[in-house]
């Protein structure tokens, strides 16, 4: 099956009130994928690609190798980039355009590639545009390498009232806010830091469901892990049988750029400062500080199944745990190259100090059905970085 090409060959993009990205392609398009009424799932990558074919995700550009992961879509960055004054939700009645041309402060192009500095906020029109039918939804969150470096991102639509949510049979482009909180990036048009997922109904396994497929598939290294409608997930702060004891990673201040498009690129030593076990198997998180900490638990997503890391509870804790949270199907599965692969989180603290300890709850893991088994799952020949992975930092550094 080819993707069809749309749209102008333009190589930069000029928002006013009347010239959207890609505004007006496929207006009242039908598409022709269809289910029974009690289908409910995410669409996997064949789905997606027939979705794409036939007009329910526009872009200027073909697909990039890869770019349809087993259950989501990466997202590429378009021509140009808008910082802007502060973030924002477009609310009803109201385009991402409209708002960025009472924020901007000033524009520039990505195509030779282009700085984001830490602290700024920065609105970049997304190659890809979406013209779904009624029945199905869209929800989006930033890459795992992404978040590993404190990229905080997250995808807006036209008249939207949240981010990374997109409404069944929304017709209209998709925008990208960028804001790197630890270390300026280097990107350029093309470059992926958000993916996408598209879904029919509501297809969350509740606490029975969950339990049942824990029983047969072992989603974690425990027997007893099951918290209501999700997976447990604890932090590991035990330095036992670990190399050097070393349980995490803090990032460090005035770095250099990262280049994010580059793989194996960079000491670890320039950019992290590792943690090492203490005899209490504690942490204390500092304020605004970032860190990259694992899971006690090694965790697997069975082939029929996707998984996202959620807030165990927001009251339990003054810290953020896990900007990237989504779980392909695949993932740390023994069938695709997995013994089980440690959920890698990223934490930041808020305005106190705070005692994290080993094996304290952070998150929880909720599954959702797949509409069909993936063509291909996560770490089976489609380039996949953390399959069976530990403590592991992003795919830009070396070792």
């Amino acid at each position: 099956m080819s993707l069809r090409q749309t749209g102008p060959q333009a190589r930069s993009l000029k928002v006013t009130d009347e010239t959207l990205p890609f505004a007006g392609e496929n207006e009242g398009h039908r598409l022709p994928l269809s289910f029974a009424p009690s289908e409910q799932g995410i669409l996997p990558d064949r789905m997606i690609a027939e979705l794409a074919a036939d007009g329910g995700i526009v872009a200027h550009y073909p697909f990039a190798s890869g770019q349809i992961q087993p259950a989501s879509l990466d997202l590429r960055l378009g021509a140009i980039a808008y910082r802007v004054r502060a973030s924002f939700l477009p609310g009803p009645g109201t385009t991402v355009a409209e708002r960025i041309i009472e924020l901007k402060l000033h524009e520039f192009p990505l195509a030779g590639g282009a700085v984001l500095e830490t602290g700024c906020v920065y609105i970049v029109p997304l190659i890809e545009r979406l013209a779904l039918p009624p029945d199905i939804a869209a929800a989006t969150n930033p890459k795992s390498s992404t978040g590993r470096l404190d990229v905080f991102t997250r995808v807006i639509a036209d008249e939207t009232r949240g981010f990374d949510r997109v409404a069944a049979g929304y017709n209209g482009p998709l925008y990208a806010e960028i804001s790197p909180k630890t270390f300026p990036i280097l990107v350029r048009e093309g470059t992926r830091l958000s993916q996408l997922r598209l879904h029919r109904g509501d297809a969350l396994l509740n606490a029975e469901a969950l339990r049942a497929l824990h029983a047969t598939e072992r989603l974690v290294d425990r027997a007893e892990a099951i918290m209501g409608d999700g997976v447990a997930v604890s932090i590991d702060l035990s330095g036992e049988g670990k190399a050097g004891g070393i349980v995490g990673y803090r990032a460090k201040r005035h770095t250099a750029v990262i280049e994010v498009e580059r793989r194996s690129a960079y000491e670890v030593a320039d950019f992290w400062e590792p943690i090492a076990a203490r005899a209490d198997n504690s942490l204390i998180l500092d304020p605004d500080e970032f860190y990259i900490l694992a899971s006690n638990e090694a965790v697997q997503v069975p082939p029929d199944y996707a998984a996202e890391m959620v807030p165990f509870d927001p009251l339990v804790g003054e810290f953020r745990v896990h900007y990237a949270g989504f779980f392909d199907p695949g993932f740390g599965y023994a069938g695709s190259g997995g013994l089980g692969s440690r959920a890698v989180l990223e934490v930041r603290s808020r305005e106190v100090p705070f005692i994290l300890e080993h094996g304290q709850v952070v998150g929880r893991l909720v599954y959702e059905k797949m509409l069909a088994r993936p063509d291909k799952l996560y770490g089976t020949g489609i380039g996949s970085n953390y399959q069976a992975q530990g403590l592991k930092l992003s795919k830009h550094f070396r070792g």
